[in-house]
């Protein structure tokens, strides 16, 4: 498996594609499509740690998934009547924990997003699907970006600026959370058709945040501003980049894809900087760039999976 296999963390790759085209994105170029989708997803996450002081991360998490899950539940409305007749309990228990993993990878990396600045969080979470990638090719040039990925992080840890190391644990649990999702996404993806399987795991998701978003949020859930900021979060987050990304794979290989992908936490930086006012150190930077390297060249070197081309 190659990063360009790796559903994102904030929605995933499956059977929507022919909805992602009828927003009349055709005359816009792939690379830009993918551009886009990570700036969105960036600028959702740089808006939800915004709103930190009046909303703590599992209530925002909370907002985003339900967000996703009703967006999702709507356009697999017609297959998810037939899901308990049609599927085991092992299929059924599969999609449970698929989104069970959904939802520790988004909370962890808002708890993350709370302590350590937003590039940061992203670079050390992107440890995750980079992981998978390697352990799945085997091949041995892949230990040079083991090695990179890896500096990377170490200059992270002690590049100056006080990073929290409790933010460090959650950006960490987040790349596990993200892994997993990647293997559970896979699995899900062979025993349910289309979105069917992604749908439900957003609903399942949801409801395992449920508790603690609504415990944590108390009162602040029902400010009608901070619910309309929230479904903005969930919007920019989940549902524009997923369109995005679905219509760029139409149109370009896989593997340049994962390349592309490869920018995200550059992009995170930036909207850091930009929203957040999280200055970096110059070592901080070599470390991001470090990171990304890595993933991009586990990418760049691998084969695109049949039918690349045509996604």
């Amino acid at each position: 498996m190659a990063l360009a296999d790796v559903p994102g963390p904030y929605g995933g790759a499956g059977g929507l594609a022919r909805r992602a085209r009828l927003l009349s994105l055709g005359s816009v170029p792939p690379p830009a499509l993918i551009l886009l989708g990570i700036i969105s997803l960036q600028v959702g996450a740089g808006l939800a740690k915004h709103l930190f002081d009046r909303l703590p991360p599992s209530a925002l998490v909370l907002m985003r998934l339900l967000t996703s899950a009703i967006v999702l539940c709507f356009l697999a409305r017609t297959a998810l009547r037939t899901v308990l007749r049609d599927h085991s309990r092992r299929s059924l228990a599969l999609a449970a924990g698929f989104g069970l993993s959904l939802a520790m990878m988004n909370l962890a990396i808002y708890q993350s997003f709370l302590r350590i600045p937003l590039g940061v969080a992203v670079t050390i979470e992107f440890l995750g699907p980079l992981a998978v990638s390697i352990v799945a090719s085997r091949r041995p040039r892949d230990v040079l970006w083991v090695l990179l990925a890896g500096a990377g992080v170490v200059m992270l840890a002690r590049g100056g600026g006080d990073l929290d190391p409790v933010g460090i644990a959650f950006a960490l649990l987040a790349g596990v959370g993200w892994a997993a999702y990647i293997l559970l996404s896979a699995a899900t993806g062979q025993r349910f058709s289309g979105s069917t399987g992604l749908a439900l795991a957003s609903a399942v998701g949801a409801a395992a945040v449920l508790p603690v978003g609504v415990v944590s949020g108390g009162a602040a859930l029902l400010d009608p501003m901070l619910l309309l900021v929230g479904l903005g979060v969930g919007v920019l987050s989940s549902v524009i980049p997923y369109s995005l990304e679905m219509e760029a794979l139409r149109r370009m290989p896989a593997r340049v894809f994962g390349v592309l992908m490869s920018l995200e936490p550059a992009v995170a930086a930036l909207v850091g900087v930009a929203l957040l006012g999280e200055v970096l150190t110059g070592r901080q930077w070599i470390a991001i760039c470090c990171v990304i390297v890595a993933c991009a060249g586990a990418t760049r070197s691998g084969q695109d999976p049949p039918g690349a081309d045509e996604a």
